[in-house]
């Protein structure tokens, strides 16, 4: 071995090196992306379409930014209740999870967009009016008059989003707590720390860590179950592109420009998320 070949002396590995180490499939997504990208470029139709699809990327993003967001808040709550040795907390958690997990995204995104989200004005209206007979007529009187029509789609279908992942992330918090050793816990309390304590200070931490992962992996498939918002003409990727291909029956170059969008935002993310499982021991165990 020559002296640029030893550990003390690692040879600098040159693009080639990073190119060989690739795995197949990712450089075949990336030549079929390269040959996208000069369609793009070069073909002056594809431009049009590309600028009239992309601007649905925004949208697509700040849906699934602001329901993932608050899926992990309401699965984290979930998640910590199917851990509770209050049975009550148990079982309401259990149910709530294995209910929505049974159900199909496309049909929770119906329902609170037609039956849940009036419910859920009716609920307003109702509180904005006890609110007014208590005399709090400036807090109850805007959701007395709070409408259905003042709860845009986009609204309606984070609420779904958020709803239907949040069951699979309680599952996620769940697991990933359940997997820290048991006599973390019991060392912290024979320490004196109470086990709110000893759960937010020593289980938590070391939770989050190895769910990480699994959660990046969640984030990736919500962000494609997002394509199924447009049902309720959310002006995202899929339902820009449905509109540019019915207009101008351009359905063959429209939905490569849609797919390949998609592809762009989801294996990037999948390298992010196989980086930090790499990076990170605890989050294999």
């Amino acid at each position: 071995m020559s002296a640029t070949d030893s550990p003390q002396h690692p040879r600098r590995r040159s693009p080639a090196d990073y190119f060989a180490r690739l795995p197949y499939w990712l450089l075949a997504a990336l030549l079929l992306g390269v040959l996208l990208l000069w369609s793009l470029l070069a073909d002056a139709d594809y431009n049009l379409i590309f600028s009239a699809v992309s601007k649905g990327v925004g949208v697509t993003t700040y849906v699934c930014l602001v329901a993932f967001g608050f899926s992990l808040l309401v699965g984290l709550a979930f998640g910590l209740a199917r851990v509770s040795r209050n049975r009550w907390l148990y079982e309401a958690a259990s149910f709530y999870v294995e209910i929505i997990r049974g159900v199909p995204m496309l049909v929770i995104l119906f329902y609170i967009a037609f039956v849940g989200a009036p419910g859920l004005v009716e609920l307003f209206n109702m509180a904005g009016e006890e609110l007014q007979r208590l005399g709090l007529g400036a807090v109850g009187r805007p959701l007395a008059e709070f409408s259905i029509r003042q709860l845009t789609f986009t609204s309606r279908a984070i609420l779904a989003l958020v709803i239907g992942y949040s069951a699979f992330i309680a599952e996620i918090f769940r697991a990933g707590i359940e997997s820290v050793e048991t006599g973390q816990l019991e060392a912290a309390l024979s320490l004196g720390m109470s086990r709110a304590q000893a759960m937010r200070h020593v289980i938590l931490p070391q939770a989050v860590r190895r769910v990480l992962p699994p959660l990046g992996n969640d984030f990736i498939a919500m962000l494609k179950d997002s394509a199924l918002v447009s049902v309720l003409g959310v002006q995202d990727i899929t339902q820009l592109g449905r509109l540019y291909a019915t207009s101008t029956f351009r359905f063959f170059e429209t939905y490569n420009v849609v797919a390949f969008l998609y592809l762009v935002m989801t294996i990037g993310l999948s390298l992010v998320v196989r980086y930090w499982e790499k990076r990170n021991p605890l989050s294999h165990g």
